[in-house]
């Protein structure tokens, strides 16, 4: 039996805590810092995300997970100018790797603050360069470069957690948890997500174009590894919101969606060209656009509150302004990890630019669910498959 030590479990209380295994060598070294209870967990869900979206799409792909959930997801794509701005990679050279990065954590900047990263591709020295630059707990790879490794051990004054995964390794088919002392075995969710899932298109409309279908399958792996209930907004091959662990599927809608929209605000001319105070660090950055896109900005300005973060008052992004560039908002897909049971989804999603669902159906209201989506011209597939994570 081969086990790793750690200082914890979930809570300092929870002692003694380790990860091992009954038989043969771990399948992973830390390679510097020491990764706790909760690294581990986010470690080994974000790397089989990761995995599985570079075996379903062929390209490059990366996560940023917190608590056991992504913030983000994204496969590599080369960043505009727009997106370069709105993530904070300014002139920085990008690699596919490092832009996947970019883009996954990009998803949901506020979110993302200390999550851990998770690459299918062996860590570069552009990659590594940007994660320098944010606050993030650790980082786990099938490898990583000589320089990038160097770069990375100067993170968090030397405890930056940095795991290496044997990209070959293959889990039993079979796997426990303990709750309340009692054991729970089940077999493991190797259920593959390919392009086959996507060809029962319930809609009139059944046209689904390649980028859509990429969005799908994105979707769905994001949710395979979603606390749920989850669902997941999707455009230009990443997540750009994520509802996890709601009980209602709903309020699982309405929260990707909310993220969704705060997405695209950033892009808004107004998000783009605030007057930032020199210096200011990303995490406070990040703060001030999210509280400058909420709905309480207006009372905050009142307050007096811009003058520690903007050199000159901002000019409000107002309701109206608002709504009008999320109107412009399309091409957007919504991936749910169980059926809707209501038409309500639908018309919450499209508010969001939704043009694609992707779902298992099921439902007894099934009809409705479809008639809705072909009120406003949405295709949607049924992949009849389930994706719970607990």
């Amino acid at each position: 039996m081969t086990e790793l030590e750690l200082k914890y479990g979930c809570n300092p209380n929870q002692k003694p805590a380790r990860i091992f295994m009954e038989s043969g060598e771990l399948p992973l070294k830390v390679l510097n810092g020491k990764p706790g209870y909760i690294n581990f967990l986010d470690a080994l869900n974000s790397w089989q995300l990761v995995k599985e979206l570079k075996a379903a799409t062929g390209l490059p792909a990366a996560a940023s997970f917190k608590h056991v959930s992504p913030a983000g997801a994204a496969v590599a794509k080369e960043l505009t100018d727009v997106e370069r701005q709105m993530y904070f990679a300014g002139d920085l050279p990008l690699s596919p790797i490092a832009s996947a990065y970019v883009r996954a954590r990009g998803a949901d900047r506020l979110c993302s603050y200390g999550d851990w990263a998770a690459l299918s591709d062996v860590c570069d020295e552009e990659t590594a360069r940007f994660l320098a630059l944010e606050v993030s707990d650790g980082v786990i790879a099938p490898g990583y470069t000589g320089k990038a490794l160097e770069i990375l051990k100067t993170k968090r004054k030397g405890g930056y957690n940095v795991v290496e995964i044997d990209p070959d390794y293959v889990p039993k088919p079979l796997e426990h948890k303990d709750v309340f002392g009692i054991t729970f075995e089940q077999g493991r969710n190797d259920f593959a997500i390919q392009e086959g899932l996507l060809e029962n298109l319930v809609t009139q409309n059944k046209d689904l174009p390649a980028e859509a279908r990429r969005d799908m399958l994105l979707s769905l792996i994001a949710l395979k590894y979603t606390q749920s209930n989850s669902v997941c907004y999707a455009k230009d091959g990443m997540t750009i919101g994520v509802g996890a662990g709601q009980q209602s599927r709903i309020h699982c809608t309405r929260l990707a969606g909310n993220k969704a929209d705060s997405w695209w605000l950033r892009q808004h001319p107004k998000a783009l060209s605030l007057p930032f105070v020199e210096g200011i660090r990303r995490p406070d950055r990040d703060n001030a656009i999210d509280v400058y896109l909420s709905d309480e900005y207006e009372d905050i300005l009142a307050d007096g509150v811009w003058q520690n973060t903007f050199t000159q008052r901002p000019e409000p992004l107002t309701r109206e302004e608002k709504a009008a560039w999320i109107a412009q908002l399309s091409g957007v897909t919504v991936g749910s990890d169980a059926f809707f049971p209501f038409g309500d989804n639908v018309e919450r999603a499209r508010k969001s630019g939704v043009q694609y669902i992707v779902q298992p159906g099921g439902s007894i209201r099934d009809d409705h669910v479809i008639a809705t989506c072909d009120k406003y011209g949405i295709a949607m597939a049924f992949t009849g498959m389930r994706l719970f994570h607990h």
